[in-house]
């Protein structure tokens, strides 16, 4: 039988993030399918925020991915993943990944609004991050946990995000509707140890490789004036 420590990650790999299949593990297939990568329009309302470090949550899919979009961008201190959108009581992995819980696999970040804005934070989340157009679902995986949302932490991040997802739904860049969603604070819930750095530490991981490098590769081909090489841990 295996200790609870090591049952816990074997069903984290079998379910968190859905792993790929044997030929997209085995690099037959150059892209994840049905993703893309969209250079996301400039925000036409840019965030206009005091001095010193802010913190935004955003829902985008697997936190995994996420994680690793924002860990390689300037001016961001902190990405930790975790879940918004529902009670303390229930923010664990095995519950949230029923779906039923109410909240999102979600990633608070922790940026200089000097170096790096909250608008571009935005861009680069639906460049690379997270598809605007799919419905309680990401890639390869789908529920309510995997919707993806935008959870502003001040005024003025609230004004930023109404005001740009109206944009990307007039900019015409994907085929379907924009169906992310502003939603409230109503908490963020660190996730479990495991799940913390998982793409620096687990770089040669099925999912990671196929779903989630290409995402980091979008930013450093995109955003190059925002790119750092080395990954921000927790």
């Amino acid at each position: 039988m295996m200790r609870p420590a090591l049952a816990a990650v074997a069903v984290m790999l079998l379910a968190a993030c859905e792993p790929a299949s044997s030929a997209q593990a085995a690099g037959k297939l150059a892209a994840p399918a049905g993703e893309s990568i969209v250079l996301a329009p400039e925000a036409t309302i840019p965030a206009h925020e005091t001095p010193g470090p802010k913190t935004a949550i955003f829902s985008g899919g697997c936190f995994w991915g996420i994680e690793a979009v924002f860990s390689h961008v300037k001016g961001v201190t902190s990405a930790v993943s975790g879940y918004q959108g529902g009670s303390a009581s229930t923010a664990t992995y095995e519950q949230v990944s029923e779906g039923t819980t109410g909240h999102a696999e979600s990633v608070r970040v922790t940026y200089d609004p000097a170096v790096v804005r909250y608008d571009q934070l935005l861009r680069i989340f639906f460049s690379v991050g997270a598809d605007p157009t799919q419905y309680n679902r990401q890639g390869p995986d789908s529920g309510t946990q995997y919707r993806s949302a935008l959870v502003p932490l001040s005024p003025e991040q609230d004004k930023v995000a109404r005001a740009y997802l109206l944009q990307l739904g007039e900019s015409h860049l994907w085929k379907g509707a924009i169906v992310t969603r502003v939603e409230p604070n109503r908490g963020f819930y660190p996730a479990e140890s495991y799940h913390q750095d998982f793409m620096a530490l687990n770089p040669s991981h099925p999912y990671i490789a196929y779903w989630d490098a290409p995402k980091v590769a979008g930013v450093k081909q995109l955003f190059p004036q925002l790119w750092k090489a080395e990954f921000t841990r927790k």
